[in-house]
C-alpha cells in the first residue's frame, strides 16, 4: 500500500519544522527539530483519520506526488 506524502521543511518564521500532509487536508505538525515535526505529523494523520471515520467522513487515498517525481 502507498502511504501518504510529507512535506517537512524549515520556516524561518516560526523557527522550527513543519510537516504536512498534503493529502489530508489541514494535517500539519510542528517540530523543533525535523525528528519532532516528523512524529508530530504522524500522530496528527492518526487522529485525522480517526475522526473522518468516527463522523463517516471519506478518507482520501494516497494521491500526491511532488513535481519532482512526476517527469517522466
Amino acid at each position: 500500500m502507498k502511504d501518504y506524502h510529507i512535506n517537512l521543511f524549515y520556516s524561518e518564521e516560526d523557527e522550527g519544522y513543519i510537516a504536512d500532509i498534503p493529502d489530508l487536508k489541514h494535517c500539519s505538525a510542528f517540530g523543533k527539530t525535523p525528528e519532532v515535526a516528523l512524529r508530530e505529523v504522524l500522530n496528527a494523520k492518526k487522529a485525522w483519520i480517526e475522526a473522518a471515520q468516527a463522523n463517516g467522513k471519506p478518507i482520501p487515498p494516497p494521491h500526491y506526488r511532488p513535481l519532482i517525481y512526476q517527469i517522466a
